[in-house]
């Protein structure tokens, strides 16, 4: 089967297309330039019958807003799904995308459900919660950390759950709305199979890494301060504000309604030692490198 995704290269993206290609499917990876023009777009989605628009961000910079990313170029994606014939679409969302709630990441993941749900395709959303696998944000920055700082600041003064999704758990689902069809016009929510809050996910991974810092928790309100700081002089922010209102939410319910997820694609892969172990990067602390006037 030909499939086109958008983010191809993003940490979902790419795990899709490892599982994809290693089935014999044509995988057709879109670049930005497609994304940003709807005839190359059309052209790329030639002989598709399904696209996953896995493309997002979880900070704003530059032109790469997100009104820009999730809404514009998601109007894009449906415009040239339909130009090309089309018959699917397998879109990655968050498990609280949801309107009015102050948040620009939230609502604009949102507005880009609606545009699917609303474009005559057919189509499968999945709200996904807190992904994890190597190449991830979560287990990279974590225990790039760990590595650096003695402390670990949790993210407000009472803590939220996370149910920890595996990267796979996730591609094995994306497949089968993909390849399979199945979900039909369907709004699912993925979590992981084990509810726990986050210094036991932090307790976990620091384990992995031989480390024992001390954890403490920290109002919402320093952890925005910090992340405005980590997003101006990052490449890639230790954290950033969307993420900070994602952990102070809490993980483990969905912003608005979904369908049960069928009983065969109910994740298992609990947040392990094994788990944990196969996503890490190579161990190293935060340096120089990472700020953003570095190459």
């Amino acid at each position: 089967m030909k499939i086109a995704i958008t983010g191809a290269t993003g940490f979902v993206g790419s795990h899709l297309t490892t599982r994809l290609t290693g089935e014999g499917h044509e995988v057709v990876r879109t670049t930005r330039r497609d994304l940003n023009d709807a005839e190359q777009l059309t052209a790329a989605f030639a002989d598709c019958k399904v696209v996953a628009h896995c493309a997002g961000v979880n900070r704003e910079i530059g032109d790469q807003t997100f009104a820009r990313v999730h809404v514009e170029i998601t109007r894009n994606v449906v415009a040239a799904a339909k130009s090309a014939g089309v018959e699917k679409i397998v879109l990655m969302s968050f498990l609280r995308a949801r309107p009015h709630c102050g948040s620009p990441y939230h609502e604009s993941k949102w507005e880009a459900e609606e545009i699917v749900r609303n474009s005559g395709l057919d189509y499968t959303i999945i709200k996904a919660g807190i992904v994890y696998g190597r190449g991830d944000h979560m287990l990279d920055h974590l225990s790039h950390a760990l590595h650096t700082f003695p402390v670990f600041g949790l993210v407000g003064l009472k803590e939220k759950s996370i149910r920890p999704l595996a990267i796979e758990d996730l591609v094995h689902v994306m497949r089968a709305a993909l390849v399979d069809r199945r979900m039909k016009q369907q709004t699912i929510a993925l979590l992981g199979p084990e509810e726990i809050y986050l210094s036991e996910a932090v307790r976990r991974v620091a384990e992995v890494v031989g480390k024992r810092p001390l954890m403490f928790p920290l109002p919402v309100v320093c952890h925005e301060l910090m992340a405005h700081v980590f997003e101006r002089f990052m490449k890639v922010p230790l954290t950033s504000l969307a993420q900070i209102r994602i952990l102070s939410e809490g993980v483990v319910e969905p912003g608005s309604p979904v369908v049960p997820l069928p009983y065969d694609l109910v994740p298992t892969r609990r947040f392990t030692v094994e788990q944990i172990r196969s996503g890490l990067p190579q161990p190293r602390p935060f340096c120089v490198g990472d700020l953003r006037w570095c190459s």
